[in-house]
């Protein structure tokens, strides 16, 4: 537990290099650590409400199994306005970005720092605001993965909840429910009042409470899913292989099973974690970066990786056998890219599977569970 919860600990064995960057709706404060690698995409991660680079990633990111693919890769953390380590109070009357505007800020980041595609890992409203900016830059994205992800606006109900519980809980209190299970409040004592120390203590608390207005302000993502042969060239949706991550007793498991259900089957996957609810990232570290090295190998990169806890076993022979399945009604499928390259990646990545993975041809409704 003691790894989960040091949150100053440095991510991926450096420092990086910090850079603060113009945009058209303000400056920007991001983290690079490592360089571009060829034709390689660069990881970009986005957080949650509450959190920072940090708090949101350092656990995943610190993960052994984490470092052997992140030395394939640069990595660029990005943080929200206002919501890094140290950051000064806004001016009276500053108008906080909005959702969209948070997302139209990241091409004026990969420009400054000559990143030209991106695979992006988001938490909450970081997940949202990559999911924008992917709708709106397609070619600049070759994937997401989508951890705790709401593509909806905020209806009416939740908009007068969240106006009621305003006026009977502190701003603390309200973000904590938005990570967090009433069970885990109550059974993860340690966990959560680390957190939540974290987010009265170290996120100046004017600036949070202008990204969590924004983030209650969000429009609905308008995506929906592609029907073959119907509306697959013009409907709106994500066009990059997605990894929708949610922990099964997660605040966030309803708005992720909605996500999935508007994204194309067979670019998709929805990952629902057992013995998890909020912060995957955070909970449970080892599973989510061997995920994300299924995903990525998927991807047609980093093909051979050993995983750590699995001696000499490499991905292809071990595969997602580890991933265990299980039949739901929502809609979500083993993830199939467009490029051939892709594709026989993943079709060796599964040969070597012997149970636990029902592989069928075509676009089918499952989720993987692990």
């Amino acid at each position: 537990m003691s790894a989960i919860l040091d949150l100053d600990q440095t991510a991926c064995h450096g420092n990086g290099v910090e850079h603060d960057i113009e945009t058209p709706h303000g400056v920007l404060h991001v983290t690079m650590r490592g360089v571009p690698k060829g034709n390689r995409p660069v990881i970009l991660t986005y957080h949650d409400i509450g959190l920072n680079h940090k708090s949101c990633f350092n656990t995943l990111f610190n993960y052994e199994d984490m470092q052997e693919i992140t030395q394939h890769f640069a990595v660029v953390h990005v943080d929200a306005p206002g919501q890094q380590e140290g950051a000064p109070p806004f001016p009276t009357g500053y108008q906080y970005p909005t959702m969209d505007e948070l997302a139209e800020m990241l091409p004026s980041v990969m420009t400054q720092l000559k990143v030209n595609s991106v695979l992006g890992i988001g938490v909450g409203a970081g997940a949202y605001i990559l999911s924008r900016f992917a709708l709106n830059n397609p070619t600049l994205v070759e994937g997401l993965v989508l951890i705790d992800v709401d593509p909806c606006a905020e209806g009416w109900i939740d908009w007068a909840a969240s106006k009621l519980s305003g006026w009977t809980s502190n701003l603390v209190d309200t973000v904590m429910a938005h990570h967090f299970s009433t069970e885990e409040l109550t059974d993860n004592q340690e966990l959560i009042q680390t957190y939540r120390l974290h987010i009265a203590q170290d996120i100046n608390q004017d600036n949070l409470t202008l990204f969590c207005a924004s983030y209650t302000a969000r429009r609905d993502l308008e995506i929906e899913r592609p029907i073959v042969g119907l509306n697959e060239d013009t409907v709106n949706t994500l066009t990059c292989p997605a990894l929708l991550v949610v922990g099964d007793t997660s605040p966030a498991v309803e708005a992720v099973v909605e996500c999935n259900s508007r994204l194309n089957p067979t670019k998709t996957t929805l990952l629902k974690m057992a013995d998890c609810g909020g912060l995957p990232q955070v909970v449970q570290p080892g599973k989510l970066a061997e995920a994300f090295k299924y995903f990525v190998q998927g991807m047609g990169y980093i093909p051979y990786v050993l995983l750590s806890h699995l001696s000499n076993e490499s991905v292809p022979s071990a595969g997602m056998s580890r991933l265990a399945r299980s039949r739901t009604t929502s809609s979500s499928s083993i993830t199939s890219m467009d490029s051939s390259r892709s594709r026989n990646n993943l079709n060796s990545l599964l040969e070597g599977n012997t149970g636990g993975l029902d592989v069928q041809a075509g676009p089918q409704t499952m989720e993987v569970s692990c």
